[in-house]
């Protein structure tokens, strides 16, 4: 019959795919029971939303059924606390070359769930309220595989390059706005970045820690679509403030936009609100407003899901047009200023917001 020891040793070689040590190691197998056949474990995962439990629940099964005497393998998922989560962090990053030399006292992500409604658009947007109120301000570009931001905000293209003391600096914005994104390493903006989850995990970690942001009062992060990989490790590896959501009209974006809001939750990050992107339409000849996509339900949804409701953006030809000349900067800020207040209160409810001084 075999024995929990000889589950354990077997459990030994069964590793963590991202940090590629063992389960055992880590800490993730929290009980095991053995007996007629049958072996029972609790596995402890950083998130029950991790996109790799899957995988991992089927390389400990296999570990285990390779045991001789072992008929049925019964796997409970349970989920570590956020104090586990930070240790096993702290075990396993590096802080990074740079890190010691940053002061960031602000990140806040902006994601969207579905790819298409403009999160990189509202990024880039409270990344210029931010800065025109005054505030020192970066950009982190988590999009690995689909970066939009450098388009909007370099018209000529930019490079990053490394300080004397080998660290990343981040190219600068004509307002003053630290950028880092892949496709200011890349040969060419057209090239595709072809990467499994363990490397685009580990970029953006180095875009944190290697990059030189220096003392920033915020850095907005510009996260992928959906709730896998890129979007687990910024809310396991990154100090977040909150999270901000992007939804657009249609009854799909809400969907997804709450399958973003239910992994926000569950990681324990703050939402700091929503905003409707796309919502309509000013015809500029007869100033009638159309709503194209159909009728907002942006806050319903907010209500539903208990968090502030921020503003509407509206589908303007103008805005398209500067970020395609690389001139988002350019773009008057009348609508989106109350959005971008109501996210520097939220997200530092102790400080008092500067905007309109």
């Amino acid at each position: 019959m075999v024995t929990t020891e000889q589950v354990v040793q077997a459990l030994q070689g069964v590793m963590d795919p991202e940090l590629n040590r063992s389960l055992v190691e880590l800490g993730m197998i929290r009980h095991v029971e053995a007996g007629d056949g049958l072996v029972k474990i609790a596995l402890a995962l950083t998130s029950l939303a991790c996109p790799l439990k899957d995988r991992i629940v089927a390389d400990a099964k296999r570990a285990i059924l390779a045991l001789d005497g072992v008929r049925q393998v019964d796997v409970e998922l349970v989920e570590m606390s956020a104090e586990e989560r930070q240790r096993l962090s702290d075990g396993q990053a590096e802080p990074g070359q740079a890190a010691h030399l940053n002061e960031i006292h602000h990140v806040v992500a902006v994601m969207s769930g579905k790819g298409g409604v403009g999160k990189s658009l509202v990024s880039s947007l409270l990344a210029v309220a931010l800065r025109s109120a005054g505030h020192r301000v970066g950009v982190l570009d988590a999009d690995i595989t689909g970066p939009s931001i450098p388009k909007m905000f370099f018209a000529a293209g930019a490079r990053l390059n490394t300080s004397p003391l080998r660290a990343i600096l981040p190219a600068q914005t004509r307002t003053g706005i630290g950028v880092v994104s892949i496709n200011l390493l890349l040969e060419s903006e057209d090239q595709a970045v072809i990467w499994r989850g363990p490397l685009i995990g580990r970029a953006i970690q180095q875009f944190w820690g290697d990059v030189l942001w220096g003392m920033l009062d915020y850095l907005v992060v510009d996260l992928p679509p959906g709730t896998s990989d890129a979007s687990l490790t910024v809310m396991q590896s990154l100090p977040l403030s909150g999270a901000v959501l992007v939804t657009s009209p249609q009854d799909l974006a809400g969907m997804v936009v709450r399958k973003a809001a239910q992994m926000t939750q569950l990681m324990a990050i703050p939402i700091l609100g929503l905003i409707e992107n796309m919502s309509y339409f000013v015809c500029p000849d007869t100033g009638k407003r159309y709503d194209l996509f159909g009728p907002s339900h942006a806050e319903e949804m907010a209500a539903q899901l208990g968090i502030p409701f921020l503003g509407r953006l509206p589908i303007d030809p103008e805005i398209a047009q500067l970020c395609d000349a690389g001139r988002i900067e350019d773009y008057p800020l009348e609508a989106f200023k109350p959005m971008a207040e109501r996210i520097v209160t939220l997200a530092s409810p102790a400080r008092q917001p500067i905007f309109g001084v």
